[in-house]
């Protein structure tokens, strides 16, 4: 995995690389401190499977690059990791087309949680306050359109349960919708139904292994099938595989939700 790292402090940026390079041998990890020297960079070389974006860099704002990123490379995932802690700051990165939002603050561990869930087709925000009258609720967001309100609970029969529960049951039927919303795009694709099978587990962040176990064919047939996919979306990874497909329209039949049913 080849990551991009861009933050305009040397420390920080340094300290960044150790911590992605301790995800695994096979971590690549190129930084650069401004919004110009990433333009470049990625002009020479773009074949990143992640960026992580700091927001406040001396050259440029990070929402400008964050924009400029979804344009020019659709397909590259780009996590903000910022120290600000402002619910508006993170809403306005995720409605840019983020896939993540990490604050500078957080544990190496919630950084490499982070990332395992944006690599496996989710968005990443952290424990933040959502005000709704009188109740204060933590905020999170799972896998795109997928989520509910989720409360802390005092007792059967509270206000809390009873919001639990209606959550659990809209959840459900959204995931079904979901479902169905999923399996219409995917065949507009032009993939053979084996494939959209592949497709649809990779986006649930299957490893190979654990898609041959589910389709019950071999691991050498699903990475066949992983590559004709790759080449059919014009991506090079996984990763860029799950982004293309999760930024393309849902059929004109579906109907959106609403925005606060994306919220957990």
């Amino acid at each position: 995995m080849k990551v991009l790292l861009i933050d305009d402090h040397p420390l920080i940026l340094s300290a960044m690389q150790s911590v992605i390079l301790g995800l695994g041998a096979n971590v690549e990890a190129v930084g650069v401190e401004t919004a110009a020297e990433c333009r470049e960079l990625l002009q020479r070389d773009s074949d990143f499977d992640l960026v992580l974006l700091d927001l406040h860099l001396d050259d440029a704002s990070g929402f400008d690059v964050l924009g400029e990123l979804r344009t020019s490379y659709p397909a590259l995932p780009v996590v903000v990791v910022s120290a600000s802690d402002r619910a508006g700051d993170m809403i306005r990165a995720i409605d840019s087309g983020a896939m993540g939002f990490v604050p500078k603050r957080a544990s190496n561990e919630l950084l490499f949680e982070a990332l395992h869930l944006v690599m496996s087709g989710g968005i990443y925000v952290p424990p933040m306050t959502l005000n709704l009258g009188d109740s204060t609720l933590p905020m999170a967001l799972s896998n795109p359109g997928v989520g509910a309100l989720k409360s802390g609970g005092s007792g059967p029969g509270t206000d809390d349960d009873r919001l639990s529960s209606d959550s659990h049951r809209l959840d459900h039927r959204r995931r079904a919708s979901e479902a169905a919303e999923r399996d219409a795009m995917l065949e507009g694709l032009g993939l053979t139904p084996r494939q959209r099978e592949v497709l649809a587990l990779l986006l649930d962040g299957k490893s190979n292994k654990i898609i041959a176990r589910d389709l019950a064919i071999s691991v050498e047939t699903v990475k066949d099938h992983v590559a004709a996919v790759l080449r059919t979306l014009g991506v090079n990874s996984r990763t860029q595989a799950v982004a293309v497909v999760s930024r393309m329209p849902l059929p004109s039949s579906s109907v959106a939700a609403p925005r606060g049913a994306l919220l957990r």
